[in-house]
């Protein structure tokens, strides 16, 4: 079953070129007709589909579209061009935090972010315990996020969205944070959601993590996708893009 399929995604963003200082110069800029906007394509025309059971790694430069492609599967971005189709409950692991309200304790985001992700309270009841018990927050689970570490975000977002069993799962670079010890066991949940037939796509400048985890992978470089195919392909394509100069728009 086809899980995530872009079409000839376009996605625009519109960046400020110059902010007006005053009133004047806006209506100045107007009347002439000059905008303080200037038009940038994220993705440009990106084709890629993804089925059950594949562990997509997708890798490039700062700035490429890696994290764009993930927050309009999120739902996040709607593409401003082509069709976007996605099948199944996606959870999504993308900015550290995201989701998460300061003042609330780890126990009481737990609730929120279960039911923003479709649980219900019952179901919510019942992962509760797991996920607390994956997260290893000791007592820091009854303070407000606010006083957590990234390290500590990353352990209470890792286990919410993995417990939630989605179809579809979104990392991106979550795992860069944190000890050792607790990104080996993330990684273990990685490898046990891709036996149970999952759909998984994992961002990272890290090869060593891509070739572990991945078993397939798409470079993307300026809003294109240049090479899909073998992760060894792509990271030896890779390799060779970060020894070229970078442009400059």
């Amino acid at each position: 079953m086809i899980r995530v399929r872009f079409e000839s995604v376009v996605q625009s963003f519109r960046v400020i070129r110059e902010r007006p200082d005053t009133l004047r110069e806006v209506f100045t800029r107007l009347f002439r007709g000059r905008s303080h906007y200037h038009a940038f394509d994220a993705l440009k025309g990106v084709s890629f589909s993804v089925s059950d059971g594949e562990v997509l790694g997708i890798v490039g430069r700062n700035g490429s579209g890696k994290s764009t492609i993930l927050k309009i599967i999120a739902g996040v971005y709607r593409p401003s061009a082509g069709t976007l189709e996605v099948n199944g409950r996606v959870a999504a692991l993308i900015e550290l935090g995201a989701g998460f309200h300061g003042e609330l304790t780890g126990r009481e985001n737990i609730v929120i972010n279960g039911l923003v992700l479709g649980l219900s309270r019952r179901e919510i009841e019942q992962r509760e315990e797991r996920i607390i018990d994956f997260a290893e927050l000791g007592e820091f689970i009854d303070s407000p996020v606010k006083q957590y570490s990234s390290g500590m975000f990353m352990r209470l977002a890792f286990a919410v969205a993995s417990e939630i069993d989605p179809e579809i799962l979104l990392v991106d670079e979550i795992l860069a944070v944190g000890d050792v010890a607790f990104q080996q066991k993330c990684i273990a949940r990685i490898h046990d959601f891709h036996r149970r037939g999952k759909t998984i796509f994992f961002v990272s400048h890290n090869m060593g993590s891509v070739h572990e985890l991945c078993t397939r992978a798409l470079l993307i470089h300026e809003g294109m996708l240049l090479v899909d195919g073998p992760v060894k392909e792509i990271a030896e394509r890779y390799a060779e893009l970060t020894q070229q100069p970078v442009s400059v728009p």
